[in-house]
């Protein structure tokens, strides 16, 4: 806010009055933003939120926006109209358009971050020489970090501390989830002995990724290190400790992709639901159970052969409406980015469960949340879903298709900049 100049001649008493009312103003332009997000919070509730006794979702503070209603503001809408960013048209797939825009571009001049450098050999994290596979997700973060500017040598400059420890590295080399747990707890107990850092917040300002079971269940063992520390996982359900106000969902993407991007190809798709995969889950059990042989809803739980089946499986995402995304055991599959690649609007059925950047999409705008208790009332939920809303989610998937890709090197609002813009948000509320 720009400050008022006053003239020459006006009593103090007259200044003060201006700068009580500008005050005035200011606070009640916080307090309008306050309400405004909580407003939109009650209306676009988080995914699946657990019951009661569940942890709370994050509240974003109006201190942790970092929003100047003067110069930025100007800066964000510029940004809307000529189309650079997330402005224009894709304003509908996020919860605060404005804010996102205004806060991505202070984290990209601002946010730092400070990787340890020491640890054992098998330890330390390492990109893999091919970033594929089930835990490819987690090679991409490190070696986009790893190159990017938001890496400081300085760590009085950082904002936040990556531990760097590849549990999936350890496995490799034939060592036990019990083994990996006392070299994990070894390794952040000299952290903790040898830099200060960890002492100041008792690990807050502290994270690690981990994308698979391989290093959940490690980690799992450590309480020093997932009790406060800022988990950056594939596995975002509550029934593996996730915390959605503490920790963050990194999406599981299994790339390089099959076939190309999905859009604007609603003609092709005449199968109203697509589901095939592994029973190892009750939902999946009861998924195919009831639904396998329907005319309508193409459901299987045929396991998929890599060597000729996995091609004729990515063309049924072209071919199909509605994408079923049932809970696994205990960890995220690929299957909801993959859905979002190919233009097939995710159904996600699931309870306890937090999506990936849900802080900042609004997954109601491109997909349908359903509880595991709906899948007997599957067919007909879809069925009543017109052909108008269907296409108004499909344009909204082909919006958000961005955030799901991995880059090297990165890209702007890609998956590993949305990652680093949670980690952002959650920043502002360590203090030390």
């Amino acid at each position: 806010m720009s400050a008022v100049k006053l003239p020459q001649s006006a009593p103090p008493a007259a200044a003060i009055c201006s700068l009580r009312g500008s005050v005035l103003t200011l606070a009640i332009l916080t307090l309008v933003t306050f309400s405004y997000i909580s407003h939109k919070s009650l209306r676009s509730p988080s995914l699946l939120s657990p019951p009661s006794t569940g942890p709370p979702p994050l509240t974003v503070q109006p201190s942790q926006l970092q929003v100047s209603v003067d110069a930025d503001a100007s800066n964000a809408e510029n940004t809307e109209e000529d189309g650079d960013g997330n402005g224009g048209g894709d304003d509908d797939v996020y919860h605060l358009p404005k804010v996102f825009n205004l806060n991505y571009g202070e984290m990209e001049r601002r946010f730092k971050v400070y990787i340890y450098p020491d640890g054992d050999p098998n330890t330390y994290y390492q990109t893999p020489r091919k970033l594929t596979g089930k835990y490819a997700s987690e090679g991409y973060f490190f070696q986009n970090l790893r190159d990017s500017n938001f890496v400081t040598d300085d760590p009085d400059r950082a904002d936040l501390f990556f531990i760097p420890i590849s549990c999936h590295k350890m496995r490799g080399k034939g060592i036990s989830y019990e083994n990996m747990t006392i070299i994990v707890h070894n390794y952040v107990e000299s952290l903790v002995s040898k830099y200060p850092y960890w002492n100041r917040t008792l690990g807050a300002d502290h994270f690690f990724v981990t994308c698979h079971d391989v290093g959940v269940r490690a980690t799992e063992g450590v309480p020093l290190l997932v009790k406060n520390s800022i988990r950056v996982v594939c596995s975002p359900s509550y029934d593996v400790g996730f915390i959605p106000h503490k920790d963050v969902a990194l999406p599981q993407i299994l790339q390089p992709f099959a076939l190309p991007a999905g859009g604007n190809d609603l003609e092709n798709r005449t199968t109203l639901g697509f589901w095939a995969g592994h029973r190892n889950s009750k939902i999946r059990v009861i998924l195919a159970r009831v639904w396998e042989n329907d005319t309508e809803l193409d459901i299987s739980n045929n396991r998929i052969n890599r060597a000729t089946g996995h091609l004729l499986y990515q063309k049924r995402f072209y071919r199909t409406k509605f994408c079923i995304c049932p809970g696994g055991s205990q960890v995220n599959s690929a299957r909801i980015a993959d859905s979002i690649h190919y233009g097939c609007v995710p159904v996600i059925l699931s309870d306890y469960y937090d999506l990936p950047f849900n802080d900042i999409l609004n997954w109601h705008k491109f997909s349908v949340i359903l509880k595991e208790k709906d899948v007997y009332q599957l067919k007909q939920i879809l069925k009543n879903i017109t052909q108008e809303e269907f296409a108004t989610m499909h344009n909204n998937l082909v919006k958000v298709q961005k955030h799901f890709q991995w880059n090297s090197p990165s890209v702007k609002h890609d998956a590993f900049h949305m990652v680093m813009y949670e980690l952002w948000l959650r920043h502002h509320v360590v203090k030390y």
